[in-house]
Order: C-alpha cells, then sequence, then structure tokens
C-alpha cells in the first residue's frame, strides 16, 4: 500500500490531469444575440458619425458637392476668423454658470423636502417631476408667454406689486438669464432631483439619529452628514448637469433663434447654423469635434479634482 502511495506521489507533474475547459453553451449564443443589437446601434449611430464627421472636419463639404481635402483649414477658419465662434463659447459657458449651481441646489433642496416622509410626498414628487416629461417645444412656447413683456403673467405680476418688468427674451441683457430659468425649471424636479433622492435614502438614519442626540441641529447635520455622503452623487450629478447644460440648443433655436443681436447664440446653435441653414458640413464638424474636446476635458478636469471633495465610503 505505501509503494502504491509512493508511486502516485511520485508521477511528474504533467501527468496530473487538468480540469476540462468549460465549452460554450448556447447560452453564450443567446447573450451575445442579446448584446448584438446595441453594439450595432453604437456602431451604426455613434461610432460611426463621430468617425465619418471626424474625416468631413478635414474636408470642405457643402452636401451638393464631394468633400475635398482641405487640412486644418477648417480649425484654423474657427479660432482666428469665425467673428461668432469665441462668443458663442463665453455665451455657453455664461449659460452653464447660471443654470448648473442654481439647478443643482434647487434639486437637492427638493428632494430633501420630499425625503420628510410629510402629507402628500407622493403627490409633490408627481408635480415636480412633470416639467422633466413635459414637451420640450410645448414648455418653451409657454414661457414664450410667460416672458412676454406686454401680457405675459410674469411682468403682470410684477406690475401689480410696482415693479417695472424687463423685456425678458427680447432683451438683449435677459435673453441668455431668461433661457437660464427656463433649464431650471425644466431640470430641477427632473432626473437629478430623482438622483437626489435615491442618494438620500441611502444615508443611515441611524447617523442622524446619533448627531440630534449630541446636540447637532439640522443644518449641521446637512453639513457634516448629508452632504459628505451625498458627495459622489453630488459630483455624479454636477458631471451630467454641466455636459447638459453645454449642449443647450432647443431652447434657444425656439424661444430666441439666437437672439436679439446675438445675444443667445450659443455654441450648439452656432454649429448647427453653419451645418444646416449654411450648408458648411465641414466646417461644422470641425465645430462639433472641437466641442466634443471641450467637454471631455472639463469632464476630466471634474474628475481629477474630485479627491478634493468627494468623499467614497469605505475608501482610504
Amino acid at each position: 500500500m505505501a509503494d502504491a502511495v509512493l508511486s502516485t506521489s511520485s508521477r511528474p507533474a504533467t501527468q496530473i490531469q487538468s480540469p476540462p475547459k468549460k465549452r460554450k453553451g448556447p447560452r453564450d449564443g443567446a447573450g451575445m444575440l442579446f448584446v448584438l443589437p446595441g453594439v450595432l446601434g453604437l456602431l451604426l449611430f455613434s461610432a460611426g458619425p463621430l468617425a465619418a464627421a471626424f474625416y468631413l472636419s478635414f474636408t470642405s463639404y457643402d452636401i451638393l458637392n464631394a468633400p475635398q481635402w482641405i487640412g486644418f483649414d477648417n480649425y484654423t477658419r474657427a479660432f482666428t476668423s469665425d467673428d461668432q465662434f469665441w462668443p458663442s463659447i463665453r455665451r455657453t459657458f455664461l449659460y452653464v454658470l447660471m443654470e448648473v449651481p442654481i439647478g443643482i441646489v434647487l434639486s437637492l433642496l427638493l428632494a430633501v423636502l420630499l425625503n420628510q416622509n410629510l402629507k402628500g410626498t407622493r403627490l409633490f414628487r408627481t408635480l415636480f417631476f412633470l416639467p422633466s416629461i413635459t414637451p420640450a417645444v410645448a414648455a418653451i412656447f409657454f414661457w414664450i408667454w410667460m416672458f412676454n413683456p406686454y401680457f405675459g403673467p410674469i411682468n403682470y405680476g410684477l406690475g401689480e406689486i410696482g415693479i417695472w418688468g424687463p423685456d425678458w427674451l427680447q432683451s438683449t441683457d435677459w435673453a441668455l438669464p431668461s433661457l437660464a430659468i427656463i433649464g431650471v425649471w425644466a431640470s430641477a424636479g427632473g432626473t437629478r432631483m430623482v438622483i437626489f433622492l435615491a442618494g438620500l435614502q441611502g444615508i443611515p438614519q441611524d447617523l442622524y439619529d446619533a448627531a440630534s442626540i449630541d446636540g447637532a441641529g439640522p443644518w449641521q447635520r446637512f453639513i457634516n452628514i448629508t452632504v459628505p455622503l451625498l458627495s459622489p452623487t453630488i459630483f455624479f450629478v454636477t458631471v451630467l448637469s454641466i455636459i447638459n447644460a453645454l449642449k443647450v440648443f432647443t431652447a434657444v433655436y425656439i424661444g430666441t433663434d439666437g437672439g436679439p443681436a446675438y445675444a443667445t447664440w450659443v455654441f450648439g446653435f452656432h454649429l448647427f447654423k453653419q451645418a444646416f441653414q449654411f450648408f458648411q458640413m465641414g466646417y461644422a464638424s470641425a465645430l462639433g469635434w472641437i466641442f466634443f474636446v471641450v467637454i471631455l476635458a472639463f469632464t476630466l478636469i471634474q474628475f481629477r479634482l474630485q479627491s478634493k471633495w468627494v468623499h467614497y465610503e469605505g475608501a482610504d
């Protein structure tokens, strides 16, 4: 018996049989079929157009004639000779500065309010979410009526208390802030509020109870518990909000058409005009890639800075 055991243990390692490899079964093929539509959609509707736009950005192309290679002329034109390139970027960032901070703060406050389990919370959740599912064109026409300087409800209400309201969308000073108000109204109670509400419900109630026992008031609990534990959610919402605000277009196209006097001529609208009014598809493609790089750069900067203020539970 000992000799048998000894002979078995002294066999070369190469003779030890390894477990059989798992063969692909029918489920693997079914999984690939389920994934295939998404992959094809990504290639056809995202990766393909991106690659085509990258090529066209180096050409002169007006739809009617074949693209002609011109190298970096479109990019040189954008940075040096386009009168509306830099002003449109400035207006876009100004819009972001007005819409994003106010929208995020308001969304967070609404989420905190709806997280109190007060009477009628479900009704208020529905009412606050309605603007985000309202068709954009219908909502903008509603706000055009609201902002009408002569018979709009806003100026009428201001007149009742002795204040002469501005011309809003018809004023070069107030047109862009008016669009920011529309943006805040459309997004504050929508997806951002829902994301914040989900984040708030993930914070343990024991932490608030312990802080209350230690004498912390509502504001102290909010600053020292809610904000740190909600910081990953705030970061996520901030990134998405900045990207969406940089892409502002529909409100400009329907509400002001870039006016008055180019006051709301933002970058996305400038790109649209070059492509679909002036039919300079090559130049519009270059603008699109510049815009893509700008958005990518801002997103990467935010990811680099998150370590300074974002607190992840369990992280070192």
